[in-house]
């Protein structure tokens, strides 16, 4: 188990922007290589996301499905990564002021990662995700700042 929190200088908006954008993924989400298929519902629950993940020279296709949607505040993504297994990975996004407080929850559920959980996981688990939570800040502050987000991609179902 792994839980990590990032102040991010933006509002809820433009963070749950990136979230709702699955082409993005690519961008934030560490060791991703490059996003292969995005479902067009996404991110609305059984929505899928397929992508190359990347460790030195391996390559792996892995892919995450919407298991819940609370549009603006809350996205939980079950991400299967081959051979390692399942994680359930959580962001809740918290208003605070003009800004945003992102909580990133994950759990391994299946594979090595499962079997494998205590100090030695999760302490790669969570030097992985302040690096994701760092990188989603980025963008979420650089690229969507810089841009109007449509209503309708802030509050899709």
């Amino acid at each position: 188990m792994a839980r990590r929190q990032q102040f991010i200088e933006c509002p809820p908006e433009r963070v749950w922007a990136v979230l709702a954008d699955g082409h993005s993924y690519a961008e934030w989400v560490v060791a991703t290589r490059d996003i292969e298929h995005v479902d067009p519902a996404w991110p609305a629950v059984g929505a899928e996301l397929r992508y190359a993940v990347g460790l030195g020279p391996l390559t792996f296709r892995d892919s995450c499905t919407v298991r819940i949607c609370e549009p603006g505040t809350r996205l939980e993504l079950e991400a299967e990564a081959s051979p390692f297994g399942a994680a359930r990975i959580a962001f809740t996004l918290i208003p605070w002021g003009d800004n945003t407080l992102v909580l990133l929850d994950e759990h391994p559920l299946t594979g090595p990662g499962a079997r494998l959980q205590g100090p030695p996981s999760e302490l790669v688990l969570n030097l992985r995700n302040r690096r994701l939570l760092r990188n989603l800040a980025q963008v979420a502050v650089g690229q969507y700042g810089q841009r109007t987000v449509p209503p309708e991609q802030l509050h899709r179902p």
